[in-house]
Parts: C-alpha cells; sequence; structure tokens
C-alpha cells in the first residue's frame, strides 16, 4: 500500500528538491539509475519536455522523449513499448494530460515507477471523456470555441485555438513562449478521448502524482481524485496545465522523487 504525502511546492525549485527528499529514503549506491521516459500529451509535441529534460539530464538521468501519435490509448501505448522495448534496466515512465491515459495502457516489466504531471489516470473501461465528469469536476475552459474541432481525413480532431492557447492551456508562460507552444500543437483524434481505457498499469507499479492548482483544463479537483484513487505520492504545484513548461525545474524535481 503507498503512503499518500501531499506537499504544497513553493516556486522556487532548489527549496522544492530539498523538501521533496526528505521523506525519500537514499537509493543505494549501487542501484542503476533508471532511465527516465517522458510522454507528452495533447496539444503539444516532444518539446513540450524540453525544459524538464534537461534539468533530468543535467542531474545525471538518462531521458528519452518519444513521440506520442495521439491516436488513441490503445495505439499510442503500443507505440511507447516499442520505444521502452529497446531501453535496457530500470525505467520511470512520465506521461503529461493525455499522456497520462497513455502511459496507464502501457504494460512492461521493467517500469518501476509511473508519474502523473496534471494527467488523466483512467481505470479499466473509462474513457477520457469520462474520466473528466463536468458534473463532478465543473470548471475546465476547454470547451468550444477554446476547444477546435475540426475534420480530417481520418475523423475530427480536436485542438486548442490559438487566440485561447495563452489563457485557457498556460496562463502562466509570457505570450512568446504560447506562440512557440503553438507552433508545436499536435491535434489529437476526437475519437481518442472516447476509447476505453485497458487494464490499469498504475494498479500494480508505485505511483506519483503532481497536481496543477491553477489547471483551466483538467480541474484540479479531478486530479485530486485521479491521484487518490491510485494511491499515489502527490505532491501540488500552483501552475497551469502546462506545468512542465512554466516549471520545468519544480517538475523535474518531483520525477526525481520517483526515480531514487
Amino acid at each position: 500500500m503507498h503512503i499518500r504525502r501531499i506537499l504544497r511546492i513553493p516556486f522556487a525549485a532548489a527549496a522544492l528538491a530539498g523538501a521533496l527528499t526528505v521523506s525519500v529514503a537514499p537509493a543505494h549506491a549501487d542501484a542503476p539509475r533508471p532511465t527516465i521516459v517522458l510522454v507528452h500529451g495533447a496539444f503539444a509535441d516532444a518539446s513540450s519536455w524540453d525544459g524538464v529534460a534537461a534539468a533530468l539530464r543535467a542531474d545525471g538521468y538518462r531521458v528519452v522523449v518519444p513521440d506520442n501519435p495521439l491516436r488513441g490509448p490503445a495505439n499510442d501505448a503500443a507505440a511507447i513499448e516499442q520505444v521502452l522495448a529497446g531501453i535496457d534496466g530500470p525505467i520511470v515512465l512520465a506521461g503529461h494530460s493525455y499522456g497520462g491515459a497513455v502511459i496507464t495502457n502501457v504494460h512492461d516489466t521493467d517500469v518501476k515507477a509511473m508519474v502523473y504531471i496534471a494527467a488523466f489516470a483512467p481505470q479499466q473501461g473509462e474513457p477520457i471523456a469520462i474520466a473528466m465528469d463536468p458534473f463532478r469536476f465543473p470548471g475546465s475552459q476547454l470547451q468550444p470555441p477554446a476547444l477546435a474541432l475540426t475534420p480530417s481525413g481520418s475523423g475530427i480532431e480536436g485542438s486548442v485555438a490559438p487566440d485561447s492557447f495563452n489563457t485557457v492551456f498556460a496562463q502562466d508562460v509570457s505570450s512568446a513562449t504560447a506562440a512557440n507552444m503553438i507552433t508545436h500543437q499536435h491535434s489529437i483524434a476526437a475519437t481518442a478521448l472516447l476509447e476505453p481505457s485497458g487494464p490499469a498499469s498504475w494498479a500494480t507499479t508505485p505511483t506519483w502524482y503532481l497536481v496543477s492548482a491553477a489547471d483551466r483544463v483538467i480541474p484540479p479537483a479531478a486530479e485530486r481524485f485521479f491521484a487518490q484513487r491510485m494511491g499515489a505520492h502527490t505532491a501540488e504545484v500552483d501552475a497551469s496545465h502546462a506545468s512542465l513548461v512554466s516549471q520545468p525545474g519544480v517538475v523535474a524535481a518531483f520525477i526525481e522523487q520517483a526515480a531514487r
């Protein structure tokens, strides 16, 4: 059984790193460091992890940031599993936003810990559209017209409208940073939100969850519910949905807690 610890994280990443390590037992000197695999969510690409990946690499971790196809949890989890198959040794698997639904469907015996960053964590049979129940968890601002739905050859694609991106998705980054994020935005297949999740890997793997307390995409109450349901080690940061961009040092320090 996991012990659920809730920490209120300040904006200073250095202070956080010290606070987070208090409750973590020191790693054995001869234990191999895990490879950290970072899975991006919808409306983004692998570059959304750039700041976090740089911080982790500076601390000596090997970091892999694969592309997430954004087609559906089963399809995308299979793509991530192919990447994991090429990694030797223990793995810490982290997912942001929709990436949480993807890592939930990844099953690999080398994954020793899973980290959810403002992410969905569905249980078996639960689509994201049900997990993000607006009646239980009101407050998401990612609704039309901020959520743009566009027909494509394969169906309907969802994206964040450019004029809403900064205020809805990442209100704590500069307009210049938001503009750069928009150029890297990838749409998600609308059917991905309706696909029932498979068996949840978090049910048999140690988990960590970092709640974004100022999230305007996934209501913080929903994030806290996911974390509690998993029995995750939980912390909160006063950040937007894009905490990995606005506070990469904080996010990296939290992931390192799971990696120790």
